[in-house]
């Protein structure tokens, strides 16, 4: 019998950090957190606060807070530190200086003090960051990934199950490639069991489904919620703690996350959100899906864009 704790490491205790220990928490998701942050005290007051919560919840969650390279015994260590918030008109990519720094630091000092689980990393730019990280740790691709576009593959069901009226988990649709203004849906492999989306929309709505409009309100969501609150939390939070279960259950769910590709869509030197078979090792298999034309010009456009920015890490 394993009476072994699951033990998640949340590094970076600001608003999408502490929305992930939540909701990790809240849905029972393990069995020690673990909370890092260069603000001790900050962070150990969310660990008395969460611990607070923690009191109501049905099974005994411990709530702890440590330095990064008291890493030896943790399953998942979750990234969400990054360089800084960004400024107005500035895209994703443009966080990638600062947080690269910080990789560079953080990741050689958890490697040298025994660290050998999962890396899942959601600060962003997630792909060009999770790459990174692979190449710090030296670990093997598998146990590397990002939240990539699972977000994104999230706000697509949202927005064509409210149109639909139909629960976002009868809907098979999902996003691929960057995550970041390269993303795209991937029309030709959406359905809604198994009748295409465009199909179920014709009837539902008496009109066509104007598959560009959808592709650019879902890529634009996440800059609205910037605008609106200064932040995106809840959302992701969600996205890591769907993560981290169905790691924790070796579940064998595909999910769209951004890992390592060694040969796979036929690119290699990047990472990019692609389907994923998740187990409690990690990146079981990904699946390798026959694009259409148009989908595969736009696969094609996002790993330039992620290999140009890979070229642009620290030495």
């Amino acid at each position: 019998m394993n009476t072994k704790p699951r033990k998640v490491m949340i590094i970076g205790a600001g608003n999408v950090g502490t929305a992930a220990a939540w909701a990790l928490l809240n849905q029972n998701i393990c069995e020690e957190l673990v909370l890092v942050d260069l603000n001790k005290t900050r962070a150990e007051a969310h660990c008395q606060d969460l611990s607070d919560a923690a009191a109501y919840m049905p099974g005994m969650v411990t709530i702890t807070q440590r330095d990064a390279s008291d890493c030896a015994d943790v399953d998942i260590a979750v990234i969400t530190v990054s360089g800084g918030p960004l400024k107005p008109g500035q895209t994703r990519l443009d966080e990638l200086t600062n947080t690269a720094r910080i990789m560079k630091q953080l990741v050689p000092e958890m490697m040298a003090n025994g660290f050998n689980g999962i890396f899942l990393i959601a600060t962003n730019p997630c792909d060009i960051i999770t790459w990174q990280v692979w190449q710090l740790s030296g670990l093997p691709r598998q146990q590397v990934i990002g939240t990539g576009v699972w977000l994104d593959t999230t706000r697509l069901r949202r927005t064509l199950a409210q149109a639909l009226d139909i629960g976002p988990q009868s809907i098979d649709a999902f996003i691929l490639g960057e995550h970041g203004d390269a993303q795209f849906p991937v029309w030709s492999h959406s359905s809604v069991y198994g009748s295409p989306v465009s199909d179920v929309w014709k009837r539902r709505t008496g009109t066509v489904l104007d598959t560009n409009a959808i592709a650019e309100k879902v890529r634009k969501l996440g800059f609205e919620i910037y605008a609106g609150k200064g932040c995106t939390e809840f959302g992701i939070a969600g996205t890591i703690t769907e993560i981290c279960r169905n790691i924790f259950t070796g579940s064998h769910r595909a999910l769209a996350i951004s890992c390592v590709l060694d040969g796979e869509y036929g690119k290699t030197g990047i990472a990019i959100g692609v389907p994923a078979v998740l187990a409690q090792s990690g990146v079981q298999q990904i699946i390798e899906l026959q694009l259409a034309q148009e989908e595969q010009a736009k696969f094609d456009e996002a790993a330039r864009i992620i290999q140009a920015n890979i070229a642009r890490l620290p030495q």
